[in-house]
């Protein structure tokens, strides 16, 4: 697992981390550092919409088609992705084709078509897009837990943006969007896979991205998110469903927090794995729902630890009380045995060790990092945090987060009052 990677910035001022791999692949990675949390209201979507845009066509490769015959032709993997802090493209390849992900990727960034004509072609997408998440009960539901928890901070806005914002972009808001953002001082490319092919491509990577310009212009102030939260909130959101889902947490800790990997632990223990608590409890032991899990989310200043569950909709409330137990229960010292804690432990370093044998995820992980934290935060490093927490660590944080004063409940299903959730939480 000990990579040994290097970390460059080109005379364009953007940074690059390449990893050698002893594996047949590479792939080439780019990371914007733009989501959704940083757009105008009015042009709310439009980093995700960008994602889509680019596929459209480039100078080199004017189609679709053109774009994806080229990737297609040696058997490669193209796609992209959008958060509320970042926007991500990648191709995944043969090492020996290489320079199709750099070529590919460089089209992109420095010469996406646009055309007007495309996005209003790919409205009709996104609306459908939308449409899709808005008819995926255990999807949605964490969109409205985000949109609770952080109420009309844009922490709490979707990613995708609104019908309404979406069908209201134009052209120049593209442009607009790009000539902000997609400038080499904040981008982190990374290239991760066959050693011999990332050695012998340096020189290609200065060619392909050496020009792009260091970002001049001034990028809008992030507008921090302030935790003001004194009692447990509760959010019914009816919809006619078969099953019935919910969100269960509360605000948690920021990405670069002493208490990361604390905090990972916590939530591998409460509902991480299918050996975890609320997996054994709430599913196996009660078979009061399909699937039970419980995860954490981290951005700049703030995060959240959460609960998700699909239940029998006339048990949802049985449910509910078995996760708040649990919360209760892993909060008291002495409650998480040290075997709880050595299988937790030992849990995330192998779902680490099975993610660092895939290129694109060594590429992830170390671009990630730098893009959001200023520096690169090696798999070494996770592991030795994982290692250090302890079980005093355990009841300390649960204590902290899991209070029951701050809790956050989100319901989706053929409900109309809230009154019988929020005594549960009361």
């Amino acid at each position: 697992m000990n990579f040994d990677h290097q970390e460059n910035k080109l005379d364009s001022g953007l940074r690059v981390v390449t990893v050698p791999m002893a594996v047949p692949t590479v792939a080439v990675l780019m990371m914007v550092a733009v989501g959704s949390r940083y757009e105008d209201p009015k042009v709310a979507g439009i980093s995700h919409f960008l994602e889509h845009m680019v596929f459209k066509g480039t100078k080199k490769y004017p189609t679709a088609l053109d774009i994806a015959s080229a990737v297609d032709a040696v058997g490669a993997e193209f796609n992209a992705f959008t958060s509320k802090e970042y926007t991500g493209f990648y191709v995944k390849a043969a090492s020996k084709d290489i320079e199709v992900g750099l070529d590919v990727l460089s089209q992109f960034m420095q010469a996406p078509m646009l055309r007007s004509e495309d996005l209003e072609r790919e409205k009709g997408v996104i609306v459908e897009e939308i449409n899709m998440y808005e008819d995926n009960p255990a999807r949605r539901v964490g969109d409205l837990f985000d949109q609770l928890m952080f109420g009309g901070h844009e922490l709490g806005w979707d990613v995708i943006g609104t019908k309404e914002t979406v069908t209201a972009l134009k052209r120049e808001d593209f442009v607009a969007h790009m000539q902000s953002w997609y400038t080499s001082g904040n981008m982190v490319l990374g290239v991760a896979g066959d050693a011999a092919k990332i050695q012998d491509s340096r020189f290609k990577i200065q060619e392909y991205f050496g020009n792009k310009r260091i970002n001049t212009q001034t990028a809008r102030e992030i507008d921090k998110f302030t935790k003001t939260q004194t009692e447990a909130r509760v959010k019914v959101h009816y919809k006619k469903t078969e099953q019935a889902h919910f969100g269960l947490g509360a605000h948690s800790l920021p990405r670069n927090h002493p208490d990361r990997y604390v905090q990972a632990v916590l939530a591998t223990i409460l509902g991480g794995n299918m050996s975890s608590r609320l997996f054994t409890e709430v599913r196996e032991k009660r078979g009061l729902a399909y699937y039970v899990r419980t995860s954490v989310d981290s951005f700049a200043e703030t995060g959240h630890l959460a609960s998700f569950a699909g239940v029998t909709i006339n048990k949802i409330e049985d449910a509910i009380t078995a996760i708040l137990e649990q919360y209760q229960k892993i909060s008291k010292v002495g409650n998480v045995t040290a075997e709880e804690l050595i299988k937790a432990k030992d849990y995330l370093k192998g779902k680490l060790l099975i993610e660092l044998e895939d290129s694109l995820q060594v590429a992830l992980e170390y671009t990630d990092s730098w893009l959001l934290e200023g520096r690169v935060r090696t798999p070494e490093e996770a592991v030795a945090g994982v290692e250090a927490v302890t079980l005093e660590d355990i009841s300390r944080l649960a204590t902290e987060i899991l209070q029951q004063q701050r809790l956050n409940l989100v319901v989706l299903g053929p409900y109309k009052d809230s009154k019988k959730f929020e005594k549960l939480l009361s």
